[in-house]
């Protein structure tokens, strides 16, 4: 097996994904864009996306890191206008795309037209939320963004399987449609359900962070795969699972958290970045698959259905965003009043990724009966390439404009540092109280110089918060918080390049230097996040 296909994979989408961090430009757009031409340099090789590995490998991680970012409290509260996004909207999709191939594409059978509108469905918010996060957005449609990202992949998967069934012969009705999405859904959300709670038990009861973290990223690996045995949707396994255990991240040791925190960075970084990478070296293969006579009608047929999709999504949002609330009583009591703005904003970020491309990719090459070719497969390909190419880049390029112009209001920082200060107040208090307690109890006796540092430890976390909202220094800019922090890593910085000196100086052996660093780098880290 020849690696250094993948290694230049890896190596060079996270180069790519680096630079863009210095640019204007968006990662997952840049990374497309150097796909596609890189894709037809002399000597690269061809990266065919297997849906074998795209869908039970790269898919399960991905929804993993997203949905333990998320938030479960905040999700519940949007739990109706995300249901009909991730639930609603695909389906709706899926049949306007398809009966408008139907129309549209001499002798596309609507089985197969069907299939390519499962295909083409389920938006790739995570592409959206990356292309928005420099301009900001509001916490509510992020939230619903989020949502639908973590849930519209199971939708359209169960439906691209039923019209696959139809198209390649399998006799699939109707009712059975309904039958196999019900099962589906509710498998894989059981599945999540019995997972979740052992899980958990192990992640708290694991005493090693190596040990644990390893069992943090083999979880959503086995959800997925379990909830896939029992003809499940392994997408809603993944994400039930990973909502629980985020939402109960601070029940497991703080090592744990501080080494878990920094591998699913590190995982998420990679393999979104290999993944838009890919989406644009795919190019070849697709141009590989039509005759000589298509392209012209192809790019015809390519300009109509990215029309289609853009336009199916407004049709849906705007109706789903607005018409529950004038025919609810209930929706207008519990819900916040919805801008035409926000809907706008949820419209356009439409934008299509590479779980469209892998499952159309999953697409036989013959139907059941007789071995006959699948209905112009090569066709739906090109279809769907230039759907997720023409929606990263004509919305992805166009969203971060639209979100400035709209002046969508943003986040208050001076609101959320007074929250957090309040909330620093409240626990310090909390603790002030039971450290009194504790050394009031003999085994506890501490010296004073001890007692009191625990009392300052306190103080200073209190105070860190509420001095960030007070006045900065004319000269640096600096709050008093802020000069605190840098002059305490330049302390940290100071006392490392004497260990190593010592350990240079066989004063100390490179196990106890580790030892020293490890213990400064957690001082550093702790001091980075207070900043942060």
């Amino acid at each position: 097996m020849d690696v250094m296909p993948l290694l230049l994979l890896v190596a060079g989408s996270a180069a790519i994904a680096a630079a863009a961090r210095r640019t204007p430009v968006p990662a997952p757009l840049l990374l497309v864009a150097v796909g596609l031409m890189v894709s037809y340099l002399p000597g690269v090789p061809d990266y065919t996306l297997d849906p074998d590995i795209v869908l039970p490998l790269l898919l399960p991680p991905l929804l993993y890191t997203s949905a333990t970012d998320s938030s479960y409290l905040d999700l519940r509260a949007q739990l109706r206008p995300v249901a009909l996004l991730s639930v609603g909207y695909v389906l709706f999709a899926t049949f306007v795309v398809g009966w408008a191939v139907y129309r549209i594409v001499p002798g596309m059978p609507l089985t197969a037209a069907l299939v390519l509108g499962a295909v083409v469905a389920p938006p790739d918010a995570v592409a959206a939320t990356a292309v928005a996060r420099r301009v900001g957005l509001p916490s509510r449609i992020t939230t619903v963004l989020q949502g639908e990202s973590l849930l519209n992949d199971a939708t359209a998967i169960t439906a691209y399987k039923v019209a696959l069934a139809a198209a390649v012969g399998e006799g699939a009705t109707w009712a059975g449609g309904v039958g196999e999405f019900l099962v589906a859904a509710v498998g894989g959300v059981g599945v999540g359900l019995v997972l979740m709670a052992p899980l958990h038990w192990l992640r708290t009861h694991l005493t090693e962070p190596l040990i644990q973290n390893t069992l943090s990223l083999l979880i959503p690996f086995v959800a997925y795969a379990v909830a896939e045995q029992f003809h499940a949707s392994g997408v809603l396994a993944v994400v039930v699972v990973a909502l629980y255990l985020g939402h109960r991240a601070w029940e497991v040791d703080f090592a744990t958290r501080l080494q878990e925190e920094a591998v699913w960075k590190m995982v998420a970084f990679v393999l979104e970045s290999a993944v838009f990478a890919l989406i644009g070296l795919q190019l070849p293969v697709v141009l590989r698959g039509l005759g000589a006579g298509e392209g012209a009608d192809a790019a015809w047929y390519a300009v109509v259905l990215f029309l289609v999709v853009v336009a199916a999504r407004f049709v849906w949002v705007y109706p789903a965003t607005f018409l529950p609330r004038l025919l609810s009583a209930r929706v207008r009591e519990r819900e916040e009043n919805p801008t035409w703005k926000g809907a706008m904003i949820t419209s356009w970020a439409g934008m299509r990724g590479v779980v469209s491309l892998a499952i159309a990719f999953s697409i036989p090459m013959t139907v059941h009966h007789g071995g006959a070719p699948f209905p112009q497969r090569n066709l739906i390909l090109f279809l769907t390439f230039t759907t997720v190419i023409g929606t990263l880049v004509v919305q992805g390029l166009t969203l971060p404009p639209l979100i400035r112009l709209l002046k969508l209001p943003e986040p208050d920082p001076q609101a959320a540092t007074l929250a957090e200060a309040n909330a620093q107040a409240q626990a310090s208090r909390a603790a002030e109280r039971h450290l009194e307690e504790l050394l009031a109890d003999e085994r506890n006796a501490l010296p004073p110089p001890l007692a009191d540092r625990l009392r300052m430890v306190l103080e200073r976390r209190r105070n860190a918060v509420w001095e960030r909202l007070g006045q900065v220094n004319p000269i640096t800019g600096e709050t008093v918080d802020d000069t605190y922090r840098r002059l305490s890593r330049k302390m940290i910085g100071t006392e490392r390049e004497v260990f190593v000196k010592l350990r240079d100086g066989r004063y100390i052996d490179d196990e106890m230097l580790r030892t020293l660093l490890r213990r400064l780098d957690l001082e550093e880290a702790a001091a980075y996040r207070e900043a942060a």
